[in-house]
């Protein structure tokens, strides 16, 4: 299965999701390849820091300059990080994805902005007989319950035409970062926290078969 985390808008949190998915998937007992197509290389940089501080297991990352020495039917999961700074690095993941996640901060920006993916997706794959899957679910939600703003993006994202809603929110939480920073998925750093349980929820709706 190849899942491509992305959006056409920054600060979504998408080199977090992926990171995350690599090693939750890794630590499942999949082989997992973890797909660096942003020149930012945010991902190949946590997964150096994790490399020099000796945490296990480790997670594969490889850059699309280096994809030509790599037989992806030697894994069992594929997930790619891409941002919008190389367009053409996107397109080519779009292409080779059996999915694409898509992390949808709650603004109505991000929702216009995610309609405006799924156009671009579409379109991409316009001449395929196989289109990817297109999934989206709220990232970074509000934590405090009088805020409104992620149960009405959450409603804006259910009523969009070509995506399928993912229920699990992950809510904007520091642990996110500081595990990221440390390079460490959430559930490594600190078990207890409530990030962890929403993690462990998306990982149940994107893995089923990892979890029953």
């Amino acid at each position: 299965m190849i899942t491509m985390v992305g959006s056409l808008k920054g600060g979504s949190g998408k080199s977090t999701v992926t990171f995350n998915l690599a090693v939750w998937l890794t630590m499942a007992d999949q082989r997992v390849l973890a797909l660096d197509l942003d020149p930012q290389a945010t991902l190949t940089d946590v997964a150096d820091v994790r490399r020099e501080e000796g945490w296990e297991p480790a997670v594969k990352v490889v850059r699309r300059e280096d994809l030509d020495a790599v037989d992806l039917g030697d894994f069992d999961e594929i997930v790619i990080d891409v941002g919008t700074a190389d367009m053409e690095s996107m397109k080519y993941a779009i292409r080779m994805a059996d999915r694409i996640l898509v992390p949808v901060p709650p603004s109505q920006a991000d929702i216009w902005s995610t309609q405006r993916f799924i156009r671009f997706i579409n379109a991409i794959v316009a001449d395929k007989a196989t289109k990817p899957d297109i999934l989206g679910f709220i990232n970074r939600a509000d934590t405090h319950a009088a805020v409104r703003e992620s149960d009405e993006a959450a409603a804006a994202l259910v009523a969009l035409p070509g995506i399928k809603f993912l229920k699990p929110r992950i809510a904007q939480r520091t642990v996110f970062r500081r595990s990221f920073s440390e390079g460490l998925a959430v559930f490594e750093l600190d078990p207890r926290n409530k990030g962890v349980k929403e993690w462990n929820a998306l990982d149940g709706v994107l893995y089923p078969h990892l979890v029953a």
